[in-house]
């Protein structure tokens, strides 16, 4: 029960919501979600936490960066489910087509802004 209500709460914001949006499209850095969403790294990293918390995220280093994507293979049948709901429901979304959008517009930039700190931007299993 608490896995669900954790998924639920996950889902519940509109934040969090935007960036499976995004990632549905690809894999991002820290640095392109805060360039889409325009929100301070901290803030990015606590939505992201969040999301891996409720099993819909993994995350890997990639020299500087800390990239994100769905974890499709590790997502149970529900997660999966619910991806792809959030994935239709948002298909014609003004907001959503906006950040997809300025998606295709971000670039990763410098160690400073989106360097990986361990756990604090790192999913935890």
């Amino acid at each position: 029960m608490r896995k669900l209500a954790k998924t639920f709460k996950a889902l519940s914001d509109e934040t969090r919501l935007r960036i499976l949006n995004i990632l549905l499209e690809r894999e991002c850095c820290v640095c392109e979600l805060m360039q889409v969403l325009d929100l301070t790294q901290s803030r990015t990293s606590r939505h992201l936490i969040t999301l891996c918390d409720a099993g819909f995220l993994k995350f890997r280093r990639q020299g500087l960066w800390a990239m994100y994507s769905i974890d499709w293979e590790s997502m149970d049948k529900y997660h999966i489910d619910l991806a792809g709901i959030v994935r239709e429901a948002l298909k014609d979304n003004q907001t959503a087509i906006l950040d997809r959008q300025k998606l295709a517009t971000t670039e990763k930039i410098g160690l400073t802004v989106c360097s990986a700190t361990g756990s604090k931007n790192g999913c935890r299993n």
